[in-house]
């Protein structure tokens, strides 16, 4: 086989392999498990992105939409450039967008030496000279912080909302065995993990192919029973078939974060329609307000879509002033971002301007930076259990129940205090600004 990157004797010797990965949380699990079974094959991993020299790099990338695969492809190109430079000897492209563009991309950036799609971790390995140890399929290598995981329940979706590309890529749902994500889950807590958090494209719907029924309670009933667990954070519950026993778990059962993750996308029943979302506005707007009913001390996290087709300036007043209404405690809004192959893409023309979407997606954000500000001013005197996860500069940045990592707001612990990243304390809030809230411990760790 002809040999794409030039030579380099200090690279070629050396069994060291970097995994970069883009994307969500879901492509994060992949690149671990992926990982635990390279160093079982006796490789060094590493999985930073920076380009120093090592032999072999795999970009496990995102494919979901148009700014998720512009960072992806310059990723690849950056990757490329340093194997023409020598600083690698392979270089290997796995994930969504390799899964939905494979044939284009070998035509477009012959250097990569090969693409794989997604769930080929035997491939992958197979081409690494190594083979999947079947023992190790709970185990993982974990690449972020030690004191929190993702933990995926499901792969692909059955659902089929219009402008979304998951079930292209991702394929139907498919859920795994409760026995075998309740033996992760304890290999997870046996590596540190103290903040365990469920993900799925539709995490209400698991066991459902597997069972005939839903299952989601019932699994995070036994996640429940691990002791080492403080925290326990349910991704992504979809509006239709929500598990609403799951409020009840969340109010009885402190180690289950009162969050909810219920991404809606829109408002208007016209646009629901458009969208081919199987929750109508009514339903929507019942079960957001049952939630707060409830739970009221819960965080309701949402996402949205601004500039789908067809939506009329009368459809967006429609989800802006609901917005404003009901005040959920986090909030993204994304761009719409037209997709081929999708029904919206194939379908409809991508008929609202790009400066439209942008200018909704600002002023949608806008609210909700106000609504924020407004929120996190009145936990000002309140003391909030409080995860640490790093330093940073003068400050301990640490998060409560009501966050997620990365994605939500996060507390500044002024560094005078000696607090330990994974610790838990009881922290006194001090002050805020409109994504974050300032502390000072108010007891001795949990």
């Amino acid at each position: 086989m002809k040999q794409k990157f030039p030579r380099s004797q200090e690279v070629a010797d050396n069994k060291l392999l970097k995994i970069v990965t883009l994307g969500c949380s879901k492509n994060t699990v992949d690149s671990e498990k992926l990982l635990r079974q390279i160093k079982a094959a006796g490789y060094s991993v590493v999985y930073d992105p920076d380009t120093e020299k090592v032999d072999t790099v795999i970009i496990n990338t995102c494919g979901f939409i148009n700014d998720a695969k512009e960072e992806s492809i310059n990723t690849i190109l950056r990757f490329v450039k340093a194997g023409r430079e020598g600083l690698i000897r392979k270089l290997y492209v796995m994930g969504c967008l390799s899964e939905r563009y494979r044939d284009a991309l070998r035509e477009e950036i012959p250097e990569v030496d090969r693409y794989f799609g997604v769930n080929s971790m035997e491939d992958i390995l197979a081409e690494l000279g190594a083979v999947t140890q079947p023992e190790l399929l709970s185990d993982r290598v974990l690449t972020g912080p030690s004191h929190y995981a993702y933990l995926k329940v499901s792969e692909g979706c059955d659902r089929k909302c219009a402008f979304c590309a998951i079930p292209l890529i991702r394929g139907k749902y498919v859920s795994r065995k409760t026995e075998d994500i309740v033996k992760e889950a304890e290999i997870l807590a046996g590596q540190g993990v103290r903040e365990l958090m469920l993900i799925a494209q539709d995490l209400g719907y698991y066991g459902v192919d597997l069972y005939g029924k839903r299952e989601l309670p019932r699994l995070v009933s036994d996640l429940l029973s691990i002791d080492a667990f403080e925290w326990i954070r349910l991704h992504y519950l979809y509006p239709s078939g929500f598990p609403a026993e799951l409020l009840k778990m969340m109010r009885e059962n402190p180690k289950l974060c009162s969050y909810v993750d219920i991404p809606i996308q829109h408002i208007s029943g016209r646009m629901l329609k458009i969208m081919k979302r199987s929750h109508g506005p009514k339903a929507t707007r019942d079960l957001l307000y049952r939630i707060r009913r409830d739970l009221p001390e819960a965080a309701v996290r949402t996402t949205l879509i601004a500039g789908h087709p067809g939506e009329t300036e009368a459809d967006y007043m429609e989800l802006r002033d609901f917005i404003s209404d009901y005040r959920f405690d986090r909030l993204g809004v994304f761009a719409y971002s037209h997709e081929e192959g999708t029904m919206s893409g194939d379908r409809y023309s991508d008929d609202v301007s790009q400066e439209l979407k942008e200018s909704r997606v600002s002023e949608l954000m806008a609210i909700q930076q106000s609504i924020s500000g407004e929120l996190n001013a009145k936990k000002t005197g309140h003391i909030l259990k409080t995860v640490i996860d790093r330093k940073e500069g003068d400050y301990f940045v640490g998060r409560t129940e009501y966050d997620s990592p990365e994605v939500d707001n996060e507390v500044l612990i002024s560094s005078a205090s000696e607090l330990t990243p994974g610790s838990f304390h009881q922290i006194l809030v001090t002050g805020s600004t409109e994504f974050d809230l300032f502390g000072t411990p108010a007891a001795e760790s949990l």
